[in-house]
């Protein structure tokens, strides 16, 4: 299953039907269905679920809007005369199971400016944000809901 996915999206992103483009297409779509095919899910069928699809759709509005917002706040602080931060690292619990959601997470989180993510360890996130009251338990709470849905149901 997931040489097939491979190989229909390397077929979208070259727009290409050549013998030679198609064979490289389906060398490397088995190189990574060897290789990377069990991260994502357990279950080939489970990825074919289309809710998974809607639910992604959802997330990515979502990690946009995050985006802007924190965006804005950064370019704040940064122009503010007086900047203000308070550096500090939190550490999040997360109810999430597979190294892959608890790497989406970390990355969304990270990938909002003003917070990076320093280190998983277990069911525990750390990150270094630069306002410890910046609401990064509530973004990693609304991002876990909807990765949850997509990677782990």
């Amino acid at each position: 299953m997931g040489f097939v996915i491979a190989f229909l999206v390397w077929l979208v992103l070259t727009w290409n039907v050549d013998l030679l483009n198609m064979t490289m297409g389906a060398a490397f779509s088995l190189l990574a269905a060897t290789f990377f095919g069990d991260l994502l899910t357990v279950t080939p069928e489970r990825a074919l679920h289309p809710a998974r699809y809607l639910w992604f759709l959802y997330y990515i509005p979502v990690f946009l809007w995050q985006m802007i917002r924190s965006n804005i706040d950064v370019a704040y602080r940064v122009l503010s005369p007086s900047m203000p931060i308070d550096p500090g690292i939190i550490k999040i619990r997360t109810k999430l199971k597979s190294d892959v959601s608890k790497s989406l997470l970390a990355n969304s989180l990270s990938l909002t400016p003003g917070s990076t993510t320093v280190d998983i360890i277990g069911d525990k996130i750390f990150i270094h944000c630069i306002d410890m009251k910046r609401p990064v338990r509530e973004e990693a709470e609304k991002f876990e809901k909807i990765i949850a849905r997509i990677l782990e149901r």
